[in-house]
């Protein structure tokens, strides 16, 4: 991770601000807790401080590409139709949760590449003194989707909505009654948000989205029902406009979008339309990629980069090839051990199950060693990041000592067994092109006496199983964020419940002491050290098993997709993003390119095959 280097630049103090208001007591019912709200006395609103000073950024390089111009539909695909197009509430957490949230600006915003803060719906922000505020100003341009102006209020009502019974959202209401304290309103392009606690890196805490008050009005029980399938209005570039259950989901740019001509979003975003259309099997999209129905397709999988690559639509140059390295922070992939599981509960089995998947072979004899090892789930993260730990390596004879020492026997069939029981877990996967690699690790788990029942399901499933905490085994992998994240996934508040990322229900004392303190804590090397001893605690409990990291991104595309130069920024993990804020939309449609490539298929005439390697972010302990 590189080092953040503060290019801010200090605009001017703003006087305090005054405005004629009456007076108003409102009481709010919100979760069993009574609050009385009441403003500043007659003839005065908040007032901001007299000392504030404003920051803001258009220093930074932009990243896009002054060649891109706009037009096109790009077509993409989803392996499965949303259950849902709510971000919040039952079966919301699907991949295709970041499509709508993409478009979903928040207050700032970092610079993909120096990690400094930019704007996105504020054009400025400070820091309070107390290291728990952080103000903001509106871009008073900034509009929602309906029309209706994005103000101050927008945000204070992501509180009551995200604290809300109603979305039946655990997680969302501890969070934006435990970490967010409150969101003041100055006027309507002015406003501060208040952490319940002094933090580090208070921006990446604060800079939170807001909630159209207007279209939701009041919330009630019926919210899940009522707005399963309601396109709500959002402030980004996309909105959807029309879709298909099952079939599809199609988003349409907004001609007058805002935002058009802010610094960091011009030449951004540059399609009229995107749309995904579901395909259930890979090899089915390869086949639709190769027709050209889907424009792009994801090679990370060797098969496809050295074996299937092979085909005239590549070797002719009608499609070309990219092999992209970022350095960013490496997904949690490996297999999650639920430790409500009878069998999962004692650490040494943990332990046995750990040493008998030969993830080495793997990717030697299925990832064409393109793959490396993962060595824990937070690598990426610079000095937060324990280098010291190392995942454990196949091992039979350890698998012998644990299995032995916690009374198990091998059975007539090879498996180890106890008081009549096998050890055989099911292991739940969704994506049909891991199979060869379970396949692998399940024939080298037998040989030490561990049975794996491979069940494979359809990804709204396995995900709905998972997130209820009926799976023995999960082999998925987690987004990132810029700080290592161990709340969600490890502390003991989240265990034992369904719809928590705690997939493990992990439930250590100690680790919770471990965690609270990396909340609670403002001094960097207190947190790097907390950080570092969470990471040995969680390699001590046994309850994730690290296998492969990607720190690339490789992909294939008709030629007349445009990328810009460099083709990606150093955290980019989609080259082909349409809509994130922060890394998206930097790829255009060649109208010109598109008619030559259609014209040479057609005649049968060939163009110089492309494959580009870029190394320009590439990790250094790579290279």
């Amino acid at each position: 991770m590189p080092p953040r280097t503060r290019t801010y630049q200090a605009i001017r103090k703003d006087k305090r601000m005054k405005s004629n208001n009456s007076i108003l007591i409102v009481t709010i019912i919100l979760m069993g807790i009574t609050l009385v709200v009441q403003p500043t006395p007659l003839g005065a609103a908040p007032a901001l401080p007299d000392d504030i000073q404003w920051l803001t950024n258009t220093a930074d390089p932009v990243f896009a590409s002054p060649e891109a111009r706009r037009g096109g539909t790009f077509h993409t695909a989803l392996m499965t139709f949303p259950l849902t197009f709510r971000t919040v509430g039952p079966d919301s957490n699907s991949s295709f949760r970041s499509a709508i949230l993409g478009n979903q600006l928040s207050l700032i915003g970092l610079h993909p590449n120096t990690l400094n803060i930019i704007p996105e719906l504020a054009t400025h922000w400070a820091f309070d003194l107390d290291k728990k505020t952080m103000y903001f100003k509106l871009n008073p341009r900034a509009q929602w989707s309906d029309g209706v102006p994005v103000t101050a209020d927008d945000f204070a009502f992501t509180l009551e909505f995200m604290r809300s019974e109603h979305i039946i959202a655990p997680w969302y209401n501890d969070y934006y009654t435990q970490e967010i304290d409150r969101v003041i309103v100055y006027d309507g392009h002015t406003l501060a948000v208040v952490s319940t606690k002094a933090v580090p890196d208070l921006h990446l805490k604060l800079g939170i989205a807001p909630t159209p008050r207007h279209y939701y009005q009041t919330l009630g029980p019926d919210f899940v029902r009522r707005y399963n399938w309601e396109i709500v209005p959002n402030t980004g570039a996309y909105q959807i406009s029309y879709f298909r259950k099952g079939k599809y989901v199609m988003f349409k740019r907004k001609p007058d979008w805002w935002g058009n001509d802010l610094h960091y979003f011009n030449n951004r975003f540059n399609v009229d339309r995107v749309k995904f259309t579901v395909v259930r099997d890979f090899n089915v999209l390869w086949e639709y990629f190769k027709k050209a129905r889907i424009d792009t397709f994801a090679m990370n999988f060797p098969q496809y980069w050295h074996i299937r690559s092979k085909t005239p639509q590549i070797e002719k140059g009608y499609i070309e090839r990219i092999w992209f390295f970022n350095d960013t922070q490496q997904s949690a992939m490996g297999l999650w051990l639920n430790q409500d599981r009878e069998i999962f509960r004692d650490p040494r089995l943990r332990y046995a199950f750990a040493h008998a998947m030969n993830v080495e072979k793997v990717i030697e004899q299925v990832l064409r060693n393109d793959y490396f090892r993962l060595e824990s789930g937070f690598v990426g993260y610079g000095p937060y990041s324990n280098t010291e730990i190392r995942a454990r390596r196949f091992d039979l004879e350890k698998v012998n000592e644990y299995m032995k020492e916690a009374g198990w026997r091998r059975g007539p069939d090879g498996i180890w067994t106890k008081g009549g029981r096998r050890f055989s877990v099911e292991v739940s996967y969704s994506i049909e092109e891991h199979t060869p690699r379970l396949v692998v690790l399940k024939e080298e788990a037998k040989k030490a006496g561990i049975e794996l029942q491979l069940q494979r399901l359809d990804p709204s499933a396995a995900y709905k199983m998972v997130m209820e905490k009926k799976h023995d085994v999960a082999w998925m992998g987690w987004s990132t964020s810029l700080r290592p994240q161990y709340w969600e996934h490890f502390h003991s508040v989240n265990a034992h419940k369904p719809q928590t990322n705690n997939i493990t229900n992990t439930d250590d004392p100690e680790l919770d002491r471990l965690i609270d303190a990396y909340r609670n804590s403002l001094d960097e090397a207190e947190r790097i050290d907390l950080s570092r001893r969470i990471q040995a605690r969680v390699h001590e409990i046994g309850c994730f098993v690290p296998t492969f990291m990607v720190p690339y991104v490789r992909q294939a595309y008709w030629r007349w997709w445009r990328l810009p130069t460099p083709p990606g920024t150093r955290i980019s993990g989609d080259l082909f993003d349409p809509f994130d804020s922060v890394t998206g939309g930097l790829f255009w449609f060649d109208e010109a390119r598109h008619e030559e490539t259609r014209q040479a298929m057609r005649k049968r005439q060939p163009f110089p095959p492309v494959t580009r390697i870029d190394e320009t972010y590439k990790m250094k302990f790579l290279k």
